[in-house]
């Protein structure tokens, strides 16, 4: 029998590098502008706030498709009414989604953020509203090929996608700042966009070719939304609360905005591991025979996940100065940014815990279970969040940061083994 966390490495390994080298142009952008302005880093960041919870909505429908393609894995082409359920649930999700983007102005003096900040935005709303608009027409490719075991196939869209973005972050931003940097990630999604879902029809055989979502099927998209949806308001929290807090830490200034960003660049690769686990496991949970066999896949993701996350937080630890260094060269920020470093590493590990957990729910289909766990970890941070970082600056919204992952995590755990002794089903009688 092949191992659990074999098959969990088998496939987040190549995830994990085509994410990776998405997070290090995510990186790059933030070096690029942090170098340039600190008010255009800060700005980024306020959009990012935005952009997060908008795009987690889209890709959480997405993912509720893994537990109804993963048991088409012998048949792809079986798989293909599916996937084109999901692109109609996308594409709902992101034309609202475009639109609470356009608002990023209006969001962004709402919440107090300093006049210099909001005054660098410029069309980059625009241009984040297009790459949503972008990801929801063509996306749930990259999915598809993971539920169906062809994760290396997303290796080609990632580095491809990572490249064009890289080339065109170092062509643009020195001239055009923040705009510069839109219109890198809208084309690298282009890009990504296109190859993925070429490399889907190569796997699926002639049927593959009509991706279009053609016509809508009502019954069956509500069937998937049940999965999906969830999932979705669940990021949207979980997101919103992650805005809240980046917007508490642009009402400290431009250099808390900024120390902020920066953080939060940091922990996409120390949770990078996680959720390529998560990822992987999730349409191993969907294919499992027995309970016995998901909390197998789920114990090896977890195993893979909190690994990857340790491994990325011994360097930061030891060489976080000069890390941060590459970010920016403003003395304020830097010592922002190195005060919160370790409620930062805290927050990483029980935030990829997490992670891994929320997947393993919904490849059981209980993704309305990991909807009420957010809910009661982060919808209270959103309310706090001011007043903590007022009384406690950047560091004490770091440690509330920490404690409501913590709590999710350890919610999500309970949820999770009961709905595996509870009501786990098969995947024969799910297909």
């Amino acid at each position: 029998m092949t191992s659990p966390v074999r098959v969990i490495l088998g496939a987040a390994v190549p995830l994990a590098l085509s994410a990776g080298v998405g997070v290090a142009a995510r990186l790059a952008a933030t070096s690029l502008l942090g170098h340039q302005a600190t008010a255009q880093l800060a700005a980024f960041a306020v959009a990012g706030a935005v952009l997060g919870p908008v795009t987690a909505a889209v890709s959480g429908g997405l993912r509720g498709l893994t537990p109804f393609v993963a048991p088409h894995r012998d048949d792809p082409a079986g798989a293909l009414p599916a996937l084109r359920d999901a692109r109609w649930l996308a594409l709902g999700l992101g034309t609202a989604g475009a639109g609470v983007l356009l608002c990023v102005p209006l969001l962004a003096r709402a919440g107090g953020v300093a006049e210099e900040v909001t005054a660098e935005l410029g069309v980059l709303p625009w241009l984040l509203a297009g790459y949503v608009l972008l990801l929801a027409a063509g996306g749930g490719a990259n999915g598809t090929l993971v539920a169906l075991g062809h994760a290396r196939q997303v290796l080609w869209s990632g580095l491809a996608g990572t490249a064009a973005e890289v080339l065109l972050l170092l062509a643009l931003v020195p001239r055009l700042g923040l705009t510069g940097a839109g219109l890198a990630l809208v084309a690298a999604a282009g890009v990504s966009v296109a190859i993925a879902n070429g490399r889907l029809a190569r796997v699926t055989g002639p049927a593959g070719w009509a991706l279009w979502p053609g016509r809508p099927r009502p019954r069956a998209i509500l069937r998937m939304a049940g999965v999906g949806v969830p999932m979705s308001a669940a990021l949207v929290i979980k997101f919103a609360a992650l805005a809240g807090v980046a917007y508490a830490a642009a009402r400290t200034g431009a250099h808390g905005a900024a120390a902020h960003a920066i953080l939060v660049s940091l922990d996409g690769p120390l949770t990078l591991a996680a959720f390529t686990a998560g990822q992987a496991a999730a349409p191993e949970i969907a294919r499992a025979s027995s309970a016995a066999a998901a909390r197998r896949a789920n114990r090896a993701a977890l195993a893979v996940g909190a690994t990857g996350v340790l491994a990325g937080s011994v360097p930061l630890g030891c060489l976080g100065g000069e890390m941060l260094g590459l970010f920016t060269s403003d003395g304020r920020v830097l010592a922002a940014a190195s005060g919160a470093l370790p409620p930062a590493a805290v927050f990483a590990l029980a935030n990829g815990c997490a992670i891994v957990m929320s997947a393993s729910l919904t490849g059981l289909r209980r993704s309305a279970w990991s909807l009420g766990c957010t809910a009661a970890g982060y919808g209270p941070l959103a309310l706090v969040a001011a007043p903590v970082a007022t009384a406690w600056g950047l560091i004490g919204l770091w440690w509330a940061l920490a404690g409501c992952a913590a709590l999710v995590f350890a919610l999500q755990t309970w949820a999770f083994l009961r709905a595996a002794d509870l009501g786990f089903v098969g995947y024969s009688a799910r297909r």
